[in-house]
């Protein structure tokens, strides 16, 4: 199983970056415009779920597991792999938020893909937040 782990420092607010990503149906606007294009819930029973366009023309179907407000940490899963399980937890830091990405999956040849991604969307979160789009 593939395990991939990326951290970007934000010079914002955590409780304002932990605001917009909690806003499971907001990615587009909220956290990482321009990497999200577009976020929308599906009417499914149990748990949340949302269908998240990125700019790259790649949609997932993403199972939200577990928003916990106490340590803002988010976990999903998506759907069409065999395994994924994805974790972002916002902690402050001197002078910003500390915002930790990581992803276990199934089969491990995606996390080639993965990864950039990944990357790429932290770069996004913390372009928006610092350039004082996100209100950071």
């Amino acid at each position: 199983m593939a395990s991939i782990h990326h951290e970007v420092f934000i010079g914002a607010d955590p409780d304002t970056i932990w605001a917009a990503a909690r806003a499971i149906d907001r990615l587009h606007d909220q956290l990482v415009p321009g990497f999200v294009v577009a976020t929308e819930m599906l009417a499914v029973e149990g748990a949340p779920v949302r269908r998240v366009t990125f700019a790259s023309g790649a949609v997932a179907d993403e199972t939200i597991v577990s928003l916990d407000d106490d340590r803002r940490r988010m976990v999903w899963a998506i759907k069409a792999f065999e395994h994924h399980n994805g974790v972002l937890q916002v902690t402050e830091a001197p002078e910003g938020t500390q915002v930790v990405w990581t992803a276990d999956l199934l089969p491990d040849s995606l996390a080639g893909r993965v990864s950039p991604m990944m990357a790429q969307g932290l770069a996004c979160m913390k372009a928006h937040f610092e350039s004082g789009d996100g209100r950071g």
